[in-house]
């Protein structure tokens, strides 16, 4: 292990948001989770454009959406024909650790 990936873990080991850690470290879906986040990162999406958007799974689109949802990283707003997800103002507030999660799995 480099030196770089020690002090990048021991960082990982050192967060407060053990929710958030746990939410993409700890499950086996956090990377899919993370694409999701980060395209709701750049505007808000319904469940069919994320599944176009990310070419998966309507159903897949729809687990993870409701786990971030439940962790309130998310939030949803019901229009007319559809539900819109965007970012929560939690997901905002803890947006280092998040990128630090990241970076840690390697995903740029």
């Amino acid at each position: 292990m480099t030196n770089e990936a020690l002090i990048l873990t021991k960082k990982i080991y050192a967060l407060d948001n053990r929710e958030l850690s746990n939410l993409l470290i700890g499950r086996k879906g956090g990377r899919t989770t993370i694409m999701i986040i980060d395209k709701l990162l750049l505007k808000p999406y319904n469940v069919n454009e994320l599944s176009r958007q990310l070419n998966l799974d309507y159903k897949t689109i729809l687990h993870h959406i409701n786990i971030i949802h439940d962790h309130k990283y998310v939030e949803r707003e019901e229009l007319e024909n559809c539900i819109l997800y965007y970012p929560s103002n939690k997901l905002f507030n803890c947006l280092d650790e998040y990128n630090l999660i990241k970076k840690f799995l390697g995903i740029e």
